[in-house]
């Protein structure tokens, strides 16, 4: 049984300067895209304001000297890392 699978198109060359250049419909799609989710992603800093207990977890370090406080959040994004990838393999599920 053969299958067909269908290519996406490459991108388009130069024949005089030897560059590849990106269709410009899909360009203006992909920065639209990328626009929309910074757009969102302000909406919700603005809306929830702070999450109470992300960057308070034991495991996150903190240390103070005089005027200079340093936070390194490690147990925090190791809990945002495994949330994105759930909340992602389950949007873009793998097929």
């Amino acid at each position: 049984m053969i299958r067909r699978v269908a290519i996406a198109p490459r991108a388009r060359r130069d024949a005089s300067k030897g560059e590849a250049q990106v269709p410009l419909d899909s360009l203006g799609r992909m920065v639209l895209v990328m626009g929309l989710v910074i757009a969102l992603v302000g909406l919700g800093m603005i809306l929830f304001g702070r999450v109470p207990f992300l960057g308070s977890l034991p495991g996150d370090l903190s240390f103070q000297l005089g005027n200079v406080r340093v936070y390194i959040p490690i147990v925090t994004s190791i809990v945002l890392s495994i949330i994105l990838t759930i909340v992602l393999n389950v949007m873009f599920g793998r097929r």
